[in-house]
Order: C-alpha cells, then sequence, then structure tokens
C-alpha cells in the first residue's frame, strides 16, 4: 500500500506542470547511462529555465541522478524520463557544481525520494548555505518570469573533496576535483562500469559559457586531467554527449583565446583593441550559442588573470 501510494502522489507531482518541458525525452547514451539534453540558450520564460543536461544511471540498487535541473519542474521532468526506464528507486544524485540552473531541481528529487542521498563539493554547500541558494532561486525567477516558481532550495548534505571513490547501488562512481576551474566548487564524476564521465560545465560543447566564477588555467588543466582518464563517452554540463573530442572542442576555445590575449598583453593591446583578432581566430566556435554574449567579457577575464600574473 505504501508503494501504491507513493507512485500515485509521484504520478501527480511530476505530471501537474505540463508545458514546454513534454517535449523533451531521455536519450540512452551506455548500457546504463540516459541523459536529457537541454536548450542551449539561457534560462527564459519559453525554456522555464531548463538549459543543462540532467542524467541518470540505473544501478542494480536504485537510480543515481546527476544534475536534476534548474527548478523542481526540470526535476519532475527527469523524473517522468526515469519512470519510463525502471520504477527503481532514486538512491543518490550529484550535484556537480554550485550554479542552480544544475541543481535546483533537487526540491523534486528529494519530494519524491526523501531518502535520496545528495553529494556535491563541501564548498557547493556552504555557498548554497552562505546565500548562493536564494540567489540562485531570484536568479531563475526572474530569467523566467516566474516559470521557475513553487521551488525550494534543497541542499547536498554528503559533502566530497575530490578523489573519493563511491560504491552506490553496487556500482563504481570516482570523484574528480582539482580546484578553481568554471568554479571553486566542480566535481566531475566517472561512471566507472560504462566509463561514461560527467563532467559538469567545466566542459560545454556548442554553447560558451560563463566562467566568471572560475579561471581559464583551472579550466584547461581539468580538461587534461578528463582526457587523461580516457572516457568513452562524455556528457558535458551543456551540449550533446559525445566521446572525448568535445573535451578537445571546448579546450581549444579556452586556450586559443587565452594565448592569444596573451599575445596581444604582451604588446601593449587593450583588450578591447584585441578583440576583432582575436575573433578571426575562433571562426569554429562563431556559431556556438552564447559565443556573441561570451566573447568579449572572456577576452576582458583572460586580460585580467594574465595582468594579475605579471605582478
Amino acid at each position: 500500500m505504501k508503494t501504491l501510494v507513493t507512485t500515485i502522489i509521484l504520478f501527480f507531482s511530476i505530471t501537474a506542470h505540463a508545458g514546454f518541458l513534454d517535449g523533451f525525452k531521455a536519450e540512452q547514451v551506455s548500457s546504463h547511462v540516459w541523459v536529457m539534453h537541454g536548450p542551449l540558450e539561457l534560462p527564459n520564460e519559453k525554456n522555464e529555465g531548463f538549459m543543462n543536461n540532467p542524467a541518470f544511471v540505473v544501478t542494480d540498487g536504485g537510480v543515481v541522478v546527476v544534475d536534476p535541473g534548474s527548478s523542481v519542474h526540470t526535476g519532475n521532468m527527469l523524473l517522468r524520463e526515469i519512470r519510463k526506464v525502471t520504477d527503481k528507486p532514486v538512491i543518490a544524485v550529484f550535484d556537480t557544481h554550485v550554479h542552480g540552473d544544475h541543481w535546483l531541481g533537487n526540491d523534486a528529487i528529494k519530494r519524491a525520494f526523501p531518502e535520496a542521498d545528495i553529494y556535491a563539493h563541501h564548498k557547493t554547500i556552504s555557498m548554497i548555505d552562505g546565500g548562493e541558494g536564494q540567489t540562485w532561486l531570484d536568479l531563475m525567477h526572474d530569467m523566467t518570469k516566474g516559470a521557475t516558481d513553487g521551488t525550494k532550495i534543497v541542499n547536498a548534505e554528503d559533502a566530497l573533496k575530490g578523489g573519493e571513490d563511491l560504491s552506490i547501488g553496487g556500482h563504481q562512481f570516482q570523484i574528480i576535483h582539482r580546484g578553481q576551474a568554471h568554479t571553486l566548487t566542480d566535481i566531475m564524476i566517472l561512471y566507472k562500469e560504462d566509463n561514461v564521465l560527467f563532467t559538469g560545465d567545466n566542459v560545454s560543447y556548442e554553447r560558451i559559457i560563463r566562467l566568471v566564477d572560475g579561471n581559464f588555467n583551472g579550466n584547461i588543466e581539468i580538461i587534461e586531467v578528463a582526457k587523461n582518464l580516457k572516457p568513452a563517452i562524455v556528457v558535458p554540463g551543456h551540449g550533446k554527449t559525445g566521446g572525448p573530442e568535445i573535451m578537445d572542442a571546448y579546450k581549444t576555445y579556452l586556450s586559443t583565446l587565452y594565448s592569444n590575449v596573451n599575445k596581444y598583453f604582451e604588446e601593449d593591446m587593450t583588450d578591447f583593441e584585441m578583440k576583432p583578432m582575436i575573433h578571426d581566430t575562433l571562426k569554429d566556435y562563431h556559431a556556438w550559442s552564447g559565443y556573441d554574449e561570451e566573447l568579449g567579457k572572456h577576452i576582458s577575464q583572460a586580460y585580467l588573470e594574465i595582468e594579475a600574473a605579471a605582478f
């Protein structure tokens, strides 16, 4: 009876918010892993804040979720897709970093499965408790004109520091952290059974993402670490899942931009003056979502990082 009641409650909770999110389906990318590939544009009223890649792993003992999305509604969307694959309970969640478009969906998971463990880097947990959680809740509300309303802050409880090898549901998950990259809080998860790497926003594909909370050298370094793991399948924070080539694509963007900023910095050019030349070196990325919005910001950030290193 308890199982039946739980199923009925879950059904109504995940079907109560119909609309745009109904059009997305989970894609199986390996024997045990499914990914929902979100839109590439920024959160807005139409996409209801959904822009990341919520994923799940079906283990022997239950379902492990990675980055359940930007709201209780995206979390419920993910639960809907999980139910199409398995009736096993969600037993664990990984939040890859502090940005709320990846973890605010925790709310839906905990409502449906209160006993699920939620893992994140310890700095993610402390920053959410310290005010970042409310900042992200408010930001998603403002950017979507209220489409994410109803979401509550549900923080992770199981703190990670990197280097852990976790057995969850009888399957093995390796946690990777190397300091500041996309943010100070990033973890990557290597799912060993299928050799699938969840990079979080340390890697993005066909979308240029902000780096204001990270730094270029750290992000380039962590991609090298990721490549050395030799994953067969790579699930980026944004954009389509693929092989190791998607790590190369994002690393090339970062390293090309950074090296050219350094070159023109040594020629005493300002960040504004060097932008047209750097733009010309990045032709392969002109069509990536977010390129026009982020290029100038990235050049300015790289300039400041290089300037700081010079003194």
